[in-house]
């Protein structure tokens, strides 16, 4: 009987990648590279740096799994755990959305918004509704020293991942969680400098049209937003201007294609404020921002 041929990792990392672009991979080496150092418990980097390390037959099997179930199109961040965000890692499961690059553009802005609002001491209050992950509450938490925020959501397995990488983190402390609907949670609370949200704004029309690895496997919860797609941000801007500050930001992501109809929505709810849109790093719209001076 033959023996098998001893795989390296190098080798396997071809052989990943192949397939992974075989089953429509976009991203095929990247998705490889994370895969396979996760199942060898190593980073990305050592793939290469032990190039011709052999692998054993049960670190092997780990490999195949988890390259079989990113070929049906589970996302990598679901099958290592984590993904990052502006520069930390966050924990991340079926229960909540993985984050993505584009809402980083958020963060800068309410990050620069702080930083000329100081409250001399005080801490500027700030709110996010429908925190998911908690990859923006964690993040300005982390980047605002005086920040105190609360983060909503109306799922309570998501509000658990959102605590947990609170506490890896190490901005606990300064985050209280609130489960419930939109800003129903704020109500009898003191004002708040600062709301944002990343809220769901896929189409009815647009679920049956999404990738397979968002449709199939993120919270269709944390997506669908009725016929238009503006449900939630008429829910949002019916309500936001009742808890916040008079001297206030309000930051909401947004469907670069539905961008004059968010604007309107919030010129409407805040007359009093410069709303205005901001562009992402493709220059296209990515939020829109409410500053009430």
């Amino acid at each position: 009987m033959t023996a098998p041929v001893p795989q390296t990792v190098i080798e396997i990392l071809r052989k990943s990648t192949q397939y992974l672009r075989d089953h429509g991979s976009e991203s095929a080496r990247l998705d490889a590279e994370l895969l396979c150092a996760h199942a060898l418990g190593m980073r990305r980097l050592d793939c290469y740096l032990q190039f011709d390390r052999v692998l054993g037959t049960g670190e092997l099997t780990s490999i195949r799994d988890l390259l079989r179930r990113r070929g049906q199109g589970e996302p990598v961040a679901y099958l290592i755990g984590v993904r990052e965000f502006y520069g930390r890692d966050f924990v991340v499961n079926p229960h909540v959305l993985v984050p993505r690059p584009d809402t980083e553009v958020l963060i800068e802005t309410v990050v620069a918004w702080a930083r000329d609002h100081s409250r001399g001491g005080a801490p500027i209050r700030i709110a996010d509704i429908g925190t998911g992950s908690g990859c923006i509450a964690v993040t300005l938490a982390a980047e605002i020293e005086d920040a105190q925020v609360v983060a909503v959501d109306v799922s309570a397995d998501a509000l658990t991942v959102a605590g947990r990488n609170a506490g890896a983190l190490g901005v606990a402390e300064r985050i209280t969680f609130a489960e419930g609907s939109w800003c129903e949670p704020l109500a009898g609370l003191p004002p708040f400098d600062v709301v944002v949200s990343n809220p769901p704004y896929i189409t009815d029309a647009e679920m049956a049209t999404l990738p397979r690895d968002v449709a199939d496997f993120e919270p269709k919860l944390a997506l669908a937003a009725g016929a238009d797609g503006l449900e939630p941000y008429r829910m949002l801007t019916a309500s936001i201007p009742s808890v916040v500050r008079d001297c206030s930001l309000v930051a909401l992501e947004i469907d670069p294609r539905r961008v004059n109809d968010v604007l309107a929505l919030l010129r409407e709810a805040m007359p009093v404020a410069a709303v205005v849109s901001v562009d992402d790093l493709t220059a296209r719209p990515r939020l829109c921002c409410a500053y009430r001076e």
